[in-house]
């Protein structure tokens, strides 16, 4: 049973100094990044995670700016995919997003036989992700230490672990 982890909209857009910001976005990012480079190092302390992947939220035409860009304090980047959302009017979640190929993030981590999932990261897109995530049977944590502006509340009573 493949684990993975899923990073939400952690872009300069929704970090202090961005067009959206969330209040300790740029913390979040910074936190992030420590699990991640236990992960790329796999020491003692990495998480079993098998892939990483990211989202990122394109729905306002900000594409290829520096809002849309990850935050500088997420660093590494280790993903092995990015989700991105373009589409006007798609959900906050990052399964209504795809890679630069198509792909859509449910079908890849089939793909990949992942079948529990992390969820941190910005905004309420973590909250639509988790939701999400449970809906289509991912056993689903959200790591609420890693998360920034999104609404933990509803997530128990849908099925959703919160660590």
């Amino acid at each position: 049973m493949a684990h993975a982890l899923i990073v939400v909209d952690v872009q300069n857009e929704f970090c202090e100094g961005g067009s959206l910001p969330v209040v300790g976005g740029a913390r979040v990012a910074s936190e992030i990044s420590v699990l991640l480079h236990h992960w790329t190092r796999r020491d003692p302390k990495a998480p079993d995670y098998a892939v990483v992947v990211a989202s990122k939220d394109q729905q306002i035409g900000r594409m290829g700016t520096d809002g849309d860009a990850f935050h500088p304090n997420l660093d590494p980047q280790p993903f092995d995919a990015i989700f991105a959302r373009a589409e006007a009017g798609s959900s906050e979640s990052a399964f209504d997003g795809v890679t630069n190929h198509g792909i859509a993030l449910e079908p890849w981590l089939r793909s990949h036989q992942v079948q529990r999932v992390d969820v941190c990261g910005i905004g309420e897109a973590v909250t639509a992700t988790a939701l999400d995530a449970v809906r289509l049977a991912f056993r689903t944590r959200v790591l609420t230490a890693l998360c920034a502006g999104s609404a933990c509340d509803e997530l128990v009573s849908a099925g959703v672990t919160l660590a």
